[in-house]
């Protein structure tokens, strides 16, 4: 089955490039267009796509708040949102993960790496390095509440083990990295990272690391 993409973009060369590039790839397959945010909702409820490529700055709604309502809780198996950005360290990056999309891309990325990141998505993952993630939110910490809120109630279902993981995911520490720092099997890492999402309704490491900020868990720039 070919991952089902759908291209949301306010200007057409741009649209046209990725389509050329993506159905040259036997596994991928455009199902459609948009030019604006609402136009997005429209597309991703007919036809169902399991990847949106999502630009943040458009007319009548922003790629932000489109991947909000695309992604948000009570959707049934919602497709995944690969946001496209001119610049890495964005304020507008920080709110689309926040918002529910699964990573980020540079428009001018080669075609190689595009293809790669949806395919990459496609499967659950998230595109974003957590070291690349760690930046923004340390850099975009203003947007971010305070740290004084009530730390939220699904940290309690955590178990002391799964906060050190979480904590590490949120440093931007690899499965690898996090088992040579508690002396456990990669295996056992992961199977930590897939009950800290569980218990936490997240989608990917990347919602992880911005909980972690969000709940107060990690401090900006804590080591």
């Amino acid at each position: 089955m070919a991952i089902r993409v759908l291209l949301v973009d306010d200007q057409p060369l741009l649209r046209t490039g990725f389509r050329m590039i993506l159905e040259a790839e036997q596994d991928l397959a455009v199902v459609g267009e948009a030019g604006d945010g609402l136009q997005a909702l429209d597309q991703v409820r007919a036809l169902q796509p399991d990847v949106v490529l999502m630009d943040i700055r458009m007319p009548r709604m922003d790629g932000v708040e489109a991947t909000r309502q695309i992604t948000g809780p009570g959707r049934d198996g919602p497709a995944k949102v690969l946001v496209l950005t001119t610049f890495d360290l964005d304020e507008y990056v920080v709110e689309a993960l926040r918002a529910g999309a699964s990573g980020f891309l540079l428009k001018d990325a080669p075609a190689t790496e595009l293809v790669q990141a949806i395919r990459v998505v496609a499967a659950g993952e998230a595109m974003l390095a957590p070291s690349i993630t760690r930046r923004l939110l340390d850099k975009y910490a203003g947007h971010l509440p305070s740290g004084e809120e009530p730390v939220p109630d699904t940290l309690h279902t955590l178990t002391e083990r799964e906060v050190e993981v979480l904590k590490l995911v949120a440093r931007g520490l690899s499965n690898a990295e996090i088992a040579a720092d508690l002396f456990v099997s990669e295996t056992t890492v992961k199977t930590h990272v897939g009950h800290v999402l569980t218990k936490l309704g997240l989608r990917d490491r990347v919602q992880a690391a911005v909980y972690a900020y969000e709940s107060g868990l990690v401090r900006p720039g804590a080591q």
